[in-house]
């Protein structure tokens, strides 16, 4: 997320002003595994729709639903805790064990951060992690240096109602598609943009930062304790968090089965910039890699 510091003290637009969007994908597939995909805070489903549909062409099961209110007003999802986004995910689980033994998850920067509190609750039955740009720090080259200061804001009332509102790159080195995304954000007056289901919200609240503080803070506590093995994916030149990040929880989880990708032409929306195909490649290997083999089940 690159970012601009903006106040919008005004009084917010709270009709969504769009037609229902969908609660997520669902594409059934034929190899018996199953994989959930989680998209980033104030993000939407479709920055994972490129891995769904060539994971489900591969035969897998794919799930990316909908975080809690991530189809409201802005005003409505700056005041959604953390714990209502994992019970998203949770739900998305007990929907793919109804028809799956064998159970993948992987999720993009906060959403990484869900994926591994998935398989620390549920380690007996994630057959593996992969996490993609995972967002523990924001301390990527495009972030802005007053981002020190945003404990201090935590623990005040400035946090509801103070947005960061998305700047270039968006996180996406691609220039055809960063064009239109710029294109797009540029035009949007409000924090309440006419096109949420295909872009997701061009405004951040810190409120929402404040909330995945304290998701990090339960996560780190968490890493020791997961089992699953875990794959890692991110771009060097992350605009939004470093290399740093896929490091430290590298270097934290429990399981011995763990790899870091590095990706060299890409930004943080990996999912959806240049080198998606090389994201795709690894995750299906990874994938194909931790499937039971044949005549064993998967526990």
């Amino acid at each position: 997320m690159s970012v601009k510091f903006s106040f919008q003290v005004s009084k917010l637009n709270d009709g969504p002003g769009n037609a229902p969007m969908s609660s997520g994908i669902s594409m059934r597939g034929t190899n018996g595994a199953a994989v959930i995909l989680i998209h980033g805070l104030t993000g939407t489903p479709q920055e994972m729709s490129f891995l769904a549909k060539r994971l489900n062409n591969g035969g897998f099961t794919v799930a990316c639903p909908r975080l809690a209110n991530h189809d409201r007003p802005l005003s409505v999802l700056k005041g959604t805790p953390w714990q209502d986004f994992y019970a998203t995910v949770r739900q998305a689980y007990f929907k793919a064990r109804e028809h799956s033994d064998t159970i993948f998850v992987s999720g993009l920067s906060m959403g990484a951060l869900l994926a591994l509190l998935l398989a620390d609750e549920f380690p007996q039955t994630i057959a593996g992690v992969s996490c993609l740009s995972p967002t523990i720090f924001y301390d990527g080259w495009n972030c802005p240096w007053y981002r020190c200061f945003l404990p201090v804001v935590y623990w005040t009332q400035l946090h509801r109602i103070i947005y960061f509102q998305e700047k270039s790159p968006y996180g996406i080195k691609n220039e055809a598609l960063r064009g239109k995304v710029h294109a797009y954000f540029e035009k949007v007056s409000t924090v309440e943009p006419p096109d949420i289901d295909r872009y997701g919200y061009p405004f951040f609240p810190v409120s929402l930062l404040r909330q995945l503080e304290f998701l990090v803070r339960h996560l780190k506590t968490r890493l020791p304790r997961i089992t699953p093995p875990v794959q890692i994916i991110q771009a060097k030149d992350d605009d939004m968090t470093s290399v740093r990040n896929a490091q430290f929880i590298y270097d934290r989880v429990a399981t011995r089965d763990k790899e870091i990708v590095l990706l060299d032409d890409s930004y943080h929306i990996i999912t959806a910039d240049q080198q998606r195909g090389k994201v795709l490649e690894n995750m299906q290997r990874f994938f194909t890699d931790h499937l039971p083999q044949p005549g064993m089940a998967h526990v």
